[in-house]
């Protein structure tokens, strides 16, 4: 690791050196590209050249420990080398997860889709709840959400609903919601109290960009069609809904939330693109090594990944084995905890696996 360490840093100084040649400064996308890498590199380099310091003060005061006489002295020598080791051991274990393989779809937007499972209306209203509940993390977290497609059941819950969450890092902190969410609660039907258990599925989709997924028009099925829903003044007279088939892979997009046929086709054609690159990126992800795949992440949408039960005011994360006992704040958006909490359990699983390199990138 510090052989590959030393190499990043001179790596490092190199670009510097570059940066600083007027030459470089004239070529804007060379400029770019070098400060971008500058700034990935930078943290590693200076928490390993803290760590360099820390080894070299601790060799000092060992040096002195094993020449100096004065009680004094060899008590601040002693001291010295205390605090240089647990300086160095530290900055040692913040280096490994500082190296740790960097998700390259991190920072992407995201398109979150959500859709009622086992449990009929009360699925519905379950996934209602989920979007809420997303809704409101994003905006305490200053990201932006915007509806790209809906289908509203009578009782205002949603059979399916698909949006987009905008802003940098916005896929690192919703990949670990993909997969099967279940409710225990009396549903809102139900007059004996009797609890009910319901599911709902959510699938966390990197948003593609043009360059990234190539459609073919030849490949595209196009259909316009009257919208549909649980009502409203425009339900049902215009054919503004899009329906989109990508005929090789069997993928079905429909959009009807705006008004406007073309709005509907743009919203359509993103949705589409995510799924087409997050079904390649599947695909790559089957061929990797067994103990990537397992770690906390972006998990099957089959697997149950958390209980919600209004009872109790309980919400378990199934894969971590955390219990929170908070359910009415945490419907309301305060979600923030228990994605740290992924995020560590999946940081902890690759530092156990020795995943790692000298820039961050994948090992």
């Amino acid at each position: 690791m510090f052989e590959r360490l030393s190499e990043a840093e001179q790596r490092f100084v190199s670009i510097e050196e570059e940066l600083s040649d007027p030459d470089t400064m004239r070529d804007i996308e060379r400029y770019k590209a070098l400060m971008k890498e500058r700034a990935s590199l930078a943290p590693v380099i200076d928490k390993f050249r803290e760590y360099r310091k820390a080894l070299s003060n601790g060799e000092e005061a060992k040096s002195l420990m094993e020449t100096e006489r004065d009680p004094e002295l060899l008590e601040m020598a002693e001291e010295e080398f205390r605090s240089a080791k647990e300086t160095a051991e530290r900055c040692e274990g913040e280096l490994k997860i500082l190296l740790l393989p960097k998700d390259p779809l991190d920072e992407k937007n995201v398109i979150i889709e959500i859709r009622a499972g086992a449990g009929g209306e009360e699925a519905a209203l379950f996934a209602g709840v989920l979007y809420r509940m997303y809704s409101m993390y994003a905006d305490a977290s200053r990201f932006k959400t915007e509806l790209l497609s809906s289908n509203e059941t009578e009782l205002g819950g949603f059979r399916e609903i698909t949006f987009m969450v905008t802003g940098s890092g916005a896929y690192s902190r919703f990949k670990y919601e993909s997969g099967v969410h279940r409710v225990q609660r009396v549903p809102v039907t139900e007059s004996s109290g009797r609890i009910q258990t319901s599911t709902a599925t959510v699938a966390v989709l990197p948003e593609a960009e043009d360059v990234e997924v190539e459609i073919d028009p030849n490949d595209l099925e196009i259909e316009t069609i009257k919208s549909s829903g649980a009502g409203g003044q425009h339900v049902n007279k215009t054919e503004s809904a899009i329906r989109l088939l990508h005929k090789p892979t069997g993928i079905v997009v429909e959009c009807q939330d705006e008004r406007s046929q073309f709005k509907n086709r743009d919203k359509a054609m993103k949705i589409l693109r995510s799924r087409l690159f997050d079904l390649k990126s599947r695909e790559q992800n089957d061929k990797i090594a067994s103990e990537r795949r397992s770690q906390v992440g972006t998990g099957d949408r089959s697997e149950r990944i958390r209980t919600y039960n209004f009872r109790e005011s309980r919400v378990t994360d199934h894969r971590i084995g955390l219990t929170v006992y908070t359910l009415d704040t945490f419907i309301n958006g305060e979600i923030g905890g228990m994605i740290d909490a992924l995020a560590t359990a999946d940081t902890a699983e690759k530092l156990k696996n020795g995943g790692f390199d000298s820039a961050g990138g994948a090992s």
